[in-house]
């Protein structure tokens, strides 16, 4: 199947613009009420729990859910199917340990919760900073996705001409959360994730129709293509000691890394109530429980009938297998809606990604820090607004760095920096009272730099013909995700930092931070000490 065979463009376009025009449309109107900081950040707090449920289930269902697990499934079978799993059990620890605190707890912001009870300005810095990585990590699974996706559709093999597509992807997400904030870029991801869903839903009752409805079967049929082993552990991570050592530390990461994940918590905040948090994760975990089955149809699915050297040889590599499968089954038409809805995806997530960095930055960099919690009138979200465009322009330039890199395992990176960064602070800060904000800025910073480190001095970013930069070898470290080591690091530097800490927090603080997170009391006062 070659490049002419995929679908028509001009078709796959037509759907493109529809879609980005419906979008617009509702986010146009959702802008109309955008006049407070609350508006911006939090959409008024006017969300229902199923409605920010499907909402976080389309924040969290990114490009590498649908695009990158499909193709690490179609290539390397069980092991492939890891990625679904790590990402659901991650669910159960966000739902378990921070959802409904962190709602109780916060505003707008992660560090509203971590800067509660300890030093307000070093804290803020530090939650902001780790905040800006995950998601700039982030940002950039999503741009590689968008660039890979649109090439294949639109037939283009150049690295210039996917370039282009991926500043056009971050220009139209500028745009998104420029004019709607928060609310507009809720319905957006609710719209998506219903799409997203059902057409994934389709297609899996369509491969098992084609295998008689028998899952058996469908797996026989990728056996017998890409052969037995596509069935047992190991393909992957089975080949030697070290890759089953960087298994665990994927593992840690995608499981711990949710809880951590800024984006993500930030939708709590879009709720009136703890109950309603509550609400919203349950709601989530069914939605994004069922699409990672599906996705282990999809992934099989792709395998028997298209074939592993097929989709590697596709523009977008292994994050082509999905659209290739829909062209197998449903021909142009079925490509270029679930084209649509992937590409829909993409601009969804990087626009929740986006307004969590503008809103961390803006509401605890300049508002919390410089203004020292006094911006004046409309000044938080104008900072918010420069921010959007900053952040999209380095993100398109990010995105342009990273293409042809399987996304999944680029967004993997990003757990492992929230996992390292951020969940360690946020455990202590809501389950230990002694907890200093020496102890915070060590687990943070430390945490931070570990996973940074790390990553660059692997496999990943050099060594190989398939690193970021292929042809130069700067690396030691010899796991491609940095999980195992960074994680642990980060909660013993937050215990060591608060055992040699000089300086003991207020108790009254952190006793009013236990009252507030389990029972939700105050939770809409100000959060400034």
């Amino acid at each position: 199947m070659n490049n002419t065979d995929i679908g028509s463009p001009i078709l796959n376009i037509s759907i493109f613009a529809a879609f980005v025009l419906v979008t617009l449309v509702v986010v146009l109107r959702a802008s109309r009420n955008n006049k407070t900081a609350a508006d911006y950040y939090a959409a008024g707090r006017s969300f229902t729990g199923p409605q920010n449920g499907t909402a976080i289930a389309g924040d969290y269902l990114s490009a590498a859910s649908f695009l990158g697990i499909c193709g690490a499934i179609a290539i390397n079978g069980y092991d492939g199917f890891l990625y679904s799993i790590g990402f659901l059990v991650a669910w159960l620890v966000a739902l378990l340990l921070v959802a409904e605190l962190m709602r109780n707890t916060g505003k707008f912001t992660m560090a509203d919760v971590l800067s509660f009870r300890l030093r307000q300005r070093p804290v803020r810095l530090a939650a902001a900073t780790t905040t800006l990585a995950v998601c700039f990590f982030y940002l950039l699974a999503q741009m590689a996705g968008a660039g890979g996706l649109v090439s294949l559709l639109l037939g283009i093999d150049d690295t210039v001409g996917q370039s282009i597509v991926v500043a056009v992807v971050g220009a139209l997400m500028i745009l998104y959360v420029l004019v709607g904030g928060m609310k507009g870029t809720t319905w957006v991801q609710i719209i998506k994730a219903v799409l997203l869903i059902a057409g994934a839903f389709v297609m899996t009752v369509w491969v098992l129709a084609l295998h008689g409805f028998n899952l058996s079967e469908l797996l026989g049929a990728a056996a017998s293509v890409a052969g037995e082993d596509v069935l047992n552990p190991g393909r992957q991570y089975g080949v030697s000691d070290i890759s089953r050592i960087d298994f665990v530390s994927l593992a840690l990461a995608l499981v711990l890394g949710t809880a951590g994940l800024p984006h993500v918590l930030m939708r709590f905040y879009t709720v009136p109530t703890a109950r309603e948090a509550r609400r919203s994760v349950v709601w989530a975990i069914w939605l994004i429980g069922a699409f990672y089955l599906f996705t282990l149809v999809l992934g099989y699915g792709a395998g028997a009938l298209i074939g592993a050297d097929t989709i590697t040889s596709a523009p977008g590599g292994v994050n082509s297998a999905a659209p290739l499968l829909a062209f197998e089954l449903g021909g142009p038409l079925l490509l270029g809606f679930i084209s649509a809805v992937a590409f829909a995806t993409i601009l969804a997530v990087v626009a929740g990604l986006t307004i969590t960095a503008a809103a961390s930055f803006s509401h605890d960099v300049y508002a919390s820090v410089i203004k020292k919690g006094n911006p004046g009138p409309g000044g938080e979200v104008k900072v918010a607004r420069i921010t959007v465009v900053v952040i999209g322009l380095l993100a398109i330039v990010g995105g342009i760095g990273v293409q042809g890199q399987n996304i999944a395992f680029l967004v993997a990176l990003a757990f492992a920096v929230a996992a390292s960064a951020n969940l360690p602070t946020i455990i202590y800060s809501l389950f230990w009272r002694r907890f200093t904000t020496q102890g915070a800025l060590w687990s943070m910073w430390g945490g931070l730099a570990a996973a940074i480190i790390l990553i660059a001095f692997s496999g990943v970013v050099s060594g190989s013909e398939t690193s970021m930069i292929p042809g130069v070898d700067f690396s030691w470290f010899p796991l491609n995700n940095p999980g195992i080591i960074s994680i642990p690091l980060g909660f013993l530097l937050g215990w060591l930092g608060t055992v040699l800490s000089s300086r003991k927090e207020d108790p009254a603080i952190a006793a009013e931070m236990e009252v507030r997170s389990l029972t939700g009391h105050g939770a809409e006062k100000a959060t400034s000490h």
